[in-house]
């Protein structure tokens, strides 16, 4: 038995889920309001405990296993659960080495001290009368005494020296405050202090901010003047072995739950920022520290939503700024692949940026902070009327400049553009393409024309990464019986060896009025896991797919992985007989989905109709739904099957 079998057979799903939502007894199954979005009308969460799974029949139509389940609640991706589980289950995975093991140990070092550290700072906040003026400050900006606590806030003395006797005292050397970024070091003259050396306190006279991770483990600090005469404003704790300002967000740990439950993510700038929203009620704001949004930051917030909004300072280094985390964003979120016919007749791809990216306009000369705390209706009203971002970017890069200028013009259709082939909706993208030929002063019929040779004649190598769920791709609610897993691991394993399929599949499917390949149309974490990283592996060209997806898993999953590729070693040299199996295998497992989730469903409709539920209408149009994808399923097993007998004769 695997470690991932293993974890499943210790850790009960109704267990797991009664750690965050009521269920109650209905037959065989359980039922409870969804936590994944807002409901408190009908129980349309149902968990089955004799398969070891979870469905929602409401709004967020999802389902999984018990990784699914902590991978959507916490955000992480499946390594996070599969460390999570392992430890709740009491099983032990790999050993590490010792190098592993020894860095393990030393960051949980760093992080006591860190610990430590709040502590003291907090103590010369509240219990000292230096600290009373950075405490005044705190209060002067907003900030009540139960929010300054619940963050940690804290004061860092007027000293060079205080919290190195203190840390010292306590027990920890020079060395390790030194790795904790919590001291700095110079160099003196000969003579002048032992090993020509002096260690003091990095942080003096500064109101200090703990930095913790997406998890909430210590990271460092960052700590903001009260003299307005000292430099910086604003100071980081260093390069850690746990600090990297460029993977961390402020607020994040406190914000987790609150983005998932808003299905939105506000960025703003600064620490304060942050404090004060979270204070007023909007939970879901975090923070880049001092430096440009970058991937890993976009990287972790696509765990939980795909929208963002953007609310930085309204200045023009704030629009720079702005412009700038745009192109990391729409480089980090996820994009799909959209087929059409070149003027050749071939087929190519577009890609499509799945997430919906908007910027703020503040007030000028205010910042966030200010403008919650006059008036929280008036943030809620910003945010609400946040452009998105081509509009954005059009106003932003024509602002100051002469549009009657054909090198303008043209300067601004390049950079335009681009971002509205990216729009997903089709009537979106013809509104900003007639939008930019108003602000252009052009015709659109020759916009359209500079925008149209663009297009590749090769389909590109973007995978459709990151589509919601439809019905005929839902969750899957059963753990598969051994020939339903021998299906759905020869299909991975296949995708493996040939990657290239997808898009091959994805044409017959969408020929077929069915939605594209993804995730969900597997049925366990561990596979969906590996399923995404063979996209992935279609949008580098680094390596090939086969050792890209394998250099990417944990060790569980690479021998999961390695076990996919051995059952698929003997393949039909004609790729048309592999494209056709392939799709008759695919739709044969949405076909026994869609089933048994139309009788799922049924026993969710009793229930809601014998509590007069409004929600049953809802529920009845998603049955015709699924109703209609299963008789479309039906239609093309019969043509693939027929394909599959006729190239085999």
């Amino acid at each position: 038995m695997s470690s991932i079998d293993e974890i499943k057979a210790r850790i009960d799903i109704v267990d797991l889920v009664s750690e965050t939502v009521q269920l109650r007894r209905s037959g065989k199954s359980y039922t409870g309001f969804c936590p994944f979005h807002p409901n408190t009308r009908t129980p349309a969460f149902v968990v089955f405990p004799e398969s070891g799974t979870w469905r929602c029949f409401g709004q967020c139509n999802e389902g999984g296993d018990i990784f699914r389940f902590v991978m959507k609640k916490e955000g992480w991706d499946f390594s996070e659960a599969l460390h999570f589980l392992a430890d709740k289950a009491g099983i032990q995975l790999k050993p590490p080495t010792p190098a592993e093991q020894a860095a393990a140990e030393e960051h949980d070092e760093l992080r006591s001290v860190l610990e430590d550290a709040v502590t003291f700072y907090r103590h010369n906040l509240v219990n000292t009368p230096a600290g009373k003026l950075a405490l005044e400050y705190l209060h002067k900006r907003g900030l009540k005494d139960a929010t300054i606590e619940a963050f940690g806030l804290g004061y860092a003395p007027n000293a060079w020296d205080a919290a190195l006797t203190y840390f010292k005292s306590r027990g920890h050397g020079e060395r390790r405050l030194l790795d904790a970024g919590l001291v700095s070091e110079r160099q003196v003259e000969e003579g002048a202090a032992q090993g020509g050396r002096r260690v003091y306190d990095r942080f003096r006279h500064r109101i200090m901010f703990p930095i913790r991770d997406e998890r909430g483990r210590m990271a460092g600090f960052g700590a903001r003047i009260l003299n307005p005469e000292d430099l910086p404003k604003f100071l980081n704790s260093p390069q850690t072995p746990i600090f990297d300002k460029s993977h961390l967000l402020y607020g994040l740990d406190r914000a987790r739950r609150a983005i998932r439950t808003a299905e939105q993510a506000v960025i703003v700038e600064g620490y304060l920022d942050v404090i004060a929203l979270h204070q007023a009620g909007f939970e879901n704001a975090v923070s880049p520290m001092g430096t440009a949004l970058t991937e890993h930051h976009l990287r972790l917030l696509k765990r939980l939503t795909r929208c963002i909004v953007l609310a930085l300072d309204p200045d023009a280094a704030g629009d720079k700024a702005t412009l700038r985390g745009l192109q990391v964003a729409r480089q980090a979120l996820d994009h799909t692949s959209e087929a059409y016919f070149d003027a050749r007749g071939l087929l190519a791809h577009e890609t499509r940026l799945q997430a919906d990216i908007r910027v703020t306009t503040l007030p000028p000369g205010n910042d966030p902070d200010e403008v919650v705390q006059r008036d929280p209706t008036e943030w809620q009203r910003i945010i609400a009327e946040a452009k998105p971002i081509v509009v954005h970017v059009m106003d932003t890069l024509a602002a100051s400049r002469n549009v009657d200028d054909a090198k303008v013009k043209s300067e601004l259709a390049a950079q335009v553009l681009p971002l509205i082939r990216e729009v997903p909706d089709a009537i979106e993208r013809e509104a900003y393409r007639q939008r930019l030929a108003r602000l252009l002063r052009m015709d659109e019929r020759a916009l359209a024309e500079s925008d149209s040779p663009a297009r590749p004649a090769r389909p590109a190598r973007r995978p459709p990464v990151g589509t919601v769920a439809q019905p005929g791709t839902v969750a899957k609610t059963r753990t598969p019986a051994p020939p339903r897993a021998r299906m759905e691991a020869h299909c991975l394993g296949v995708l493996m060896r040939r990657p290239e399929l997808v898009f091959r599949i994805d044409r017959e499917l969408q020929q077929e009025g069915l939605p594209r390949l993804s995730r969900a149309d597997f049925d366990q974490a561990e596979y969906q896991t590996i399923f995404e990283l063979v996209l992935e592996s279609l949008a580098q060209d680094v390596s090939e797919p086969a050792s890209y997806v394998l250099n990417g898993l944990s060790l569980p999953l690479m021998e999961m992985a390695d076990e996919l590729l051995k059952q698929t070693e003997q393949l039909d040299p004609v790729e048309e007989r592999v494209l056709d199996d392939l799709l008759r295998g695919l739709l044969d497992l949405r076909r026994r989905e869609i089933s048994q989730n139309i009788g799922h469903l049924r026993f969710v409709m009793a229930e809601a109709q014998e509590e007069g539920d409004l929600l049953t209408n809802e529920y009845r149009k998603q049955m015709l739904e699924y109703s209609q994808v299963l008789h479309r399923i039906d239609k093309a097993l019969g043509r693939f099957t027929s394909r599959l007998v006729a190239s085999s004769r």
